[in-house]
């Protein structure tokens, strides 16, 4: 990255359906630009002139939120896919961590679509979840962490994965009786994850999430 990394900088990526996780290995770190800021923050003091254009990013692999500070000829658009580790993208000087919270407006009204987007480009992986998602207690299992999945509903994923896996979104609603849209059910766990920070359990969003490193 840079000759003085920042500690809470990068992990993994993904991007087409089929290939995502080995192309993730093969090229590195990513993250989707979410806002371009050419005249900086503003909420800095500094005369505009000695603003660093900025922008924000969403990691493709584990959705973490990072504040990149940019070049001066620097030029991003929103959507743009760039790398992160183990170099930066062209334009960008440094990449850090930042909160929901650190987000602007714009940033922010992005954000859920952007999500989206990860979530459908590798939609084998996030499938995967609803075959691969295992009891965290006696009480609780991870696929009621996601909005909407309460017992029976958890009971009729299960009953239906055991007659094999899930292939695809399609194949879920078709085959679970009462879920209807299980790739919203995920963008919306993803975005209650990254708003809030005190939550007791994290399964998308992190270097450490169950699911960030599949």
């Amino acid at each position: 990255m840079n000759d003085d990394p920042d500690p809470d900088a990068t992990s993994d990526p993904p991007d087409q359906p089929g290939d995502a996780a080995d192309r993730d290995a093969a090229d590195g770190v990513h993250a989707y630009i979410l806002e371009y800021l050419p005249h900086g923050r503003a909420d800095d003091d500094r005369p505009q002139h000695r603003r660093p254009a900025v922008a924000y990013g969403l990691g493709e692999r584990d959705f973490r939120l990072f504040e990149f500070e940019l070049t001066d000829d620097a030029e991003f658009g929103i959507d743009d896919r760039v790398a992160i580790e183990p170099e930066t993208a062209p334009g960008i000087k440094r990449a850090h961590r930042v909160d929901y919270e650190d987000l602007n407006r714009g940033a922010r009204q992005e954000l859920e679509y952007v999500v989206e987007d990860i979530i459908e480009a590798d939609e084998r992986r996030f499938v995967d979840f609803y075959n691969d998602a295992e009891p965290i207690s006696l009480r609780l299992h991870q696929l009621n962490l996601l909005p909407g999945i309460g017992k029976k509903l958890r009971n009729n994923v299960l009953d239906a994965r055991k007659r094999g896996p899930f292939e695809s979104f399609e194949d879920l609603s078709g085959r679970v009786s009462g879920l209807h849209s299980p790739k919203e059910k995920l963008v919306e766990r993803v975005m209650e994850e990254l708003r809030d920070d005190d939550l007791k359990y994290r399964i998308f969003v992190g270097v450490d999430a169950p699911t960030a490193n599949k």
